[in-house]
């Protein structure tokens, strides 16, 4: 077994205890695999140990990597920002926009998804503990954000994502988390048919399952740190 395979493992051994002592079902806590940084040889071998999706932060190098792995079938997630000079190479590339926090990106991103691409799914990341400096959107402008998106043509509009600030314990951790899945409940409380709560990284996956994520964002506890390209 591989070091990427044992650790890929070891990460399921997490989610799972985490459902299990939140009383959820293992499969209702999908694994996305932070590759950013890493070349595509650690994907192929993450991909050999089963796994399917990846995130990127950086777009052109996703882009890039993309094209040496279009033998395999994956399923690409952008999470890093979008750029309006950037959102051709998203609509075109990724098939999940998780990052999408203005009108503005939503709307160049349905423009320039291709017609013969099934929808982009898209998630709103949501500013949920008010940093001044961080990207999304703030919990008072998501719902009408949330609606104008959900209207537009080549878009499937899924959930919501945020990256809160550390925590000095889990307990305030999954405490932030479950503004987020506050947020979440309300929207799909007034009809938009959401699925998708995308929260939660290495450090703290734990907290964000018992809060409700439905996605995990997982890099460093998968591939290692980020000093080095593998």
């Amino acid at each position: 077994m591989t070091v990427i395979a044992a650790q890929l493992q070891a990460v399921h051994a997490r989610i799972a205890a985490a459902c299990l002592a939140a009383g959820r079902s293992t499969d209702s806590v999908q694994l996305l695999a932070v590759s950013k940084t890493f070349g595509p040889e650690a994907v192929r071998t993450a991909h050999a140990a089963g796994q399917m999706a990846f995130g990127e932060n950086y777009i052109q190098e996703a882009v890039d990597k993309m094209a040496l792995l279009a033998d395999l079938p994956l399923q690409w997630h952008c999470i890093g920002p979008i750029q309006s000079n950037k959102t051709r190479l998203v609509a075109a590339h990724f098939q999940w926009a998780q990052t999408v926090d203005r009108l503005k990106i939503a709307q160049r991103l349905s423009e320039q998804r291709p017609d013969r691409l099934p929808p982009l799914q898209v998630c709103l990341q949501v500013n949920v503990d008010g940093g001044l400096t961080k990207s999304g959107v703030s919990p008072d402008e998501l719902p009408a954000l949330a609606q104008a998106v959900a209207a537009l043509p080549r878009l499937q509009l899924r959930g919501l994502m945020c990256i809160p600030d550390p925590q000095e314990d889990a307990e305030a951790m999954r405490a932030v988390f479950l503004r987020a899945r506050a947020l979440y409940d309300a929207l799909r409380a007034h009809g938009l048919p959401l699925d998708t709560l995308s929260m939660g990284m290495s450090g703290d996956l734990e907290a964000a399952i018992a809060a409700g994520s439905t996605m995990v964002r997982v890099g460093t506890a998968i591939f290692g740190g980020r000093s080095s390209v593998k």
